[in-house]
């Protein structure tokens, strides 16, 4: 698939409700706490999935919210959930939602991922 330049409204909001069933379903079945970083983690790969193939002259090179979760996912692929920087994207913890520094573990909570989530789709839905 070629890289897009847009999301049409209606992919948007499944995704969001996506996100909300995910939370709501974590939060109803009374998980233990230990599968929180699993589950959310996870849940963090899906919600990138849906507009993976979003180009970079949208996205841009900053450290947005949707520039983290770029990172924070690769990361969780590709460099055993330790946070993996790179050359294109100007990550800056103080700026970023999770304020997570380079080599930190990545293990979401529940509130973590609503906050990326919600930062994420205003982001998506300002630029796309």
């Amino acid at each position: 698939m070629l890289g897009r330049k847009d999301f049409t409204a209606d992919e948007v909001a499944s995704a969001k409700e996506a996100v909300a069933q995910a939370v709501a379903g974590f939060s109803a079945a009374g998980s233990p706490a230990a599968l929180e970083s699993v589950f959310f983690n996870d849940a963090l790969l899906a919600l990138d999935r849906r507009f993976v193939h979003r180009v970079r002259m949208v996205s841009g090179k900053d450290g947005t919210p949707l520039n983290e979760v770029e990172l924070l996912v690769a990361s969780l692929m590709d460099h055993g959930g330790k946070l993996q920087l790179n050359n294109v994207i100007k990550y800056t913890p103080e700026k970023s939602v999770l304020g997570l520094q380079a080599g930190d573990p990545i293990a979401l909570t529940a509130d973590q991922f609503e906050r990326l989530a919600a930062a994420f789709f205003a982001e998506l839905e300002a630029k796309f």
